[in-house]
Order: structure tokens, then C-alpha cells, then sequence
């Protein structure tokens, strides 16, 4: 299962920083939101995955709720999916 979170929560990164870095841009400087409707469904599905195997990782990595709210959180700040995997789950 840790297996299985830390390649969900690779890929949830990186498809957070394509969403953030590169096609939002695109979006707005150049007008083409094709790059939005591309990357953001892959993105919101990586998103719930890694927010429901965190909730079932929990007790197998003996997480307290302090913890699973510092992984929860660290999904939505740009290059916190990383900082879990070197911290929490290495």
C-alpha cells in the first residue's frame, strides 16, 4: 500500500505543478484553456486518490491525526506531495 500512495502522491505532484506552473498560464497569457481541460481532470482524480489512500495508509504507517492533516495539506501547497514522500514515507 505505501507502494502504491508514494507513486499516487509522485504523480499528484507533478500534475499539481503542470496545472500551476504551466497550463494555467497558458490559460491566461495566451487565452487557450486547453492545457486546463487536459491536465485538470487527471489532476482531480490523482487529488482524490491520494486524499483516500492517505486515509488508508494511516494506520499502517502509524499516523496520528496531527500527522494525516499535515499529509492532507501538504496536497494543496506546490511541492508538498514531495516533501511527504521524504519526510513520511521513505
Amino acid at each position: 500500500m505505501k507502494s502504491i500512495f508514494r507513486i499516487v502522491s509522485l504523480l499528484e505532484g507533478i500534475s499539481y505543478l503542470l496545472l500551476l506552473f504551466i497550463a494555467t498560464p497558458i490559460k491566461y497569457l495566451q487565452d487557450n484553456p486547453e492545457y486546463v481541460k487536459m491536465l485538470g481532470m487527471p489532476h482531480g482524480i490523482l487529488f482524490m486518490l491520494y486524499v483516500v489512500l492517505a486515509f488508508m495508509i494511516k494506520k499502517e504507517m502509524n499516523w496520528d491525526n496531527k500527522t494525516l492533516g499535515i499529509v492532507l495539506a501538504c496536497s494543496i501547497i506546490p511541492f508538498g506531495t514531495f516533501y511527504v514522500d521524504k519526510k513520511y514515507l521513505r
